[in-house]
């Protein structure tokens, strides 16, 4: 390991067509979802778009993807299984974590004919000791993934909600869970990086979308502590902190990996987070690269440095050399 991690974040690719949707599919809240695809996000969530954001995947150095929910449009079992379909373009399961969305828990819905398909992008690492042990058909949520100095923590905030609604619930049983592993992953010296779709904080998306147990968490994180949080759900880049939290913790949100840009803010983007153990703590330099209407292609944007403060191990400082640096283009570390 050369003490550096470096994740791409993806969210919210919405990337099913919906086509050869039958009316016996929609005798739910899904017509509503039906209907937004119809008349608003067939145009604004491409093929195209995804297409480039595969090729610009593909000429980077990553040592994983996070992708924060809503990948489907309205949770169809024909849906998971294209998803499914595009997960394996991107990676093996080793190298691509999920959580899901909103979106993807639609309305209730036989787990065996949608999220059993994704199980391997969405569960803990074998034989990591974490305390739970999960049983058949449960939800792998709070999921535990090591990768170098990083700790990748799932949390699934995705339920069904009420029409017109697309509020995020994460619940004791999950928090409980969280708290332990929180501490596990502090107590050894990792980086530990939070996977969310909802934002813990009502004002990034509105009391209608928000994250209805959002105060909870809050404080259990204040509690635990976390180095840094990754959402999607607002369908927009932001940085930002959580007010309860002491030593400015990023909590980090992305746009849709797929949008063409209706609203020139929210077009398609994603980001890459180099992670690397400083001698006071982390550093974490984002770069994020969006899509460009007139290139059709991802092209660099804005890029900054991070400092989050931390007990780092020693082991782990003294691997970083000063003129550490990216490996070449075109294979993944």
């Amino acid at each position: 390991m050369n003490g550096i991690f470096r994740v791409a974040h993806l969210s919210d690719p919405h990337l099913s067509s919906l086509v050869g949707v039958k009316i016996g599919d929609l005798l739910n809240k899904r017509a509503l979802g039906y209907l937004s695809w119809r008349f608003r996000r067939r145009h604004e969530h491409a093929s195209e778009v995804l297409a480039a954001l595969r090729h610009d995947l593909s000429e980077l150095i990553l040592d994983h993807i996070v992708i924060t929910g809503d990948l489907t449009q309205i949770g169809l079992p024909g849906e998971f299984q294209q998803v499914r379909q595009w997960l394996e373009t991107l990676g093996s399961p080793t190298d691509v974590t999920v959580i899901p969305g909103n979106h993807d828990a639609y309305v209730r819905a036989s787990w065996e004919d949608t999220f059993a398909l994704w199980t391997p992008y969405m569960a803990s690492d074998q034989g990591l000791q974490t305390g739970e042990q999960q049983a058949p058909g449960r939800t792998p949520f709070p999921s535990v993934r090591i990768r170098g100095h990083a700790a990748l923590i799932g949390v699934s905030s995705a339920h069904q909600s009420a029409p017109f609604f697309a509020t995020g619930n994460l619940g004791a049983a999950q928090m409980n869970r969280l708290g332990d592993i929180l501490d596990l992953t502090r107590r050894q010296g990792l980086f530990r990086i939070l996977l969310i779709h909802h934002p813990p904080i009502v004002e990034m998306v509105g009391w209608r979308k928000r994250l209805t147990d959002g105060a909870t968490l809050r404080a259990l994180l204040a509690r635990h502590g976390v180095e840094m949080i990754l959402h999607g759900h607002a369908h927009r880049s932001s940085v930002t902190y959580l007010p309860e939290l002491q030593g400015n913790i990023p909590m980090i949100g992305v746009a849709s990996a797929s949008a063409r840009g209706i609203k020139p803010k929210q077009r398609a983007g994603y980001h890459i987070y180099e992670v690397r153990p400083s001698s006071d703590g982390w550093e974490v330099r984002t770069s994020e690269r969006g899509y460009s209407l007139r290139n059709r292609c991802f092209v660099a944007r804005d890029q900054r440095v991070i400092r989050v403060p931390g007990s780092v191990t020693d082991s782990l400082c003294t691997s970083v050399h000063p003129d550490s640096h990216p490996a070449q283009h075109g294979q993944r570390a």
